[in-house]
């Protein structure tokens, strides 16, 4: 569990991404959050009951 000050949000939370990272693996494209969320460069995600979250990139606006 998480033993930062305070309490890195739980992986079900809507903002689990923040998260604190316990493991950085820049060279593969990943990295591991506190709450054992694994985060894809494309912004994918595993999160610990193994479910996937598909790449949530924002939308980019052209602005004139």
């Amino acid at each position: 569990m998480c033993q930062h000050h305070p309490n890195c949000p739980p992986a079900e939370a809507t903002d689990h991404d923040a998260a604190r990272v316990v493991s950085n693996h820049a060279e593969q494209g990943w990295v591991l959050l506190c709450n054992g969320v694994v985060v894809f460069d494309d912004t994918g995600e595993l999160l610990p009951d193994r479910r996937a979250v598909a790449p949530h990139r924002p939308a980019v606006h052209n602005v004139a």
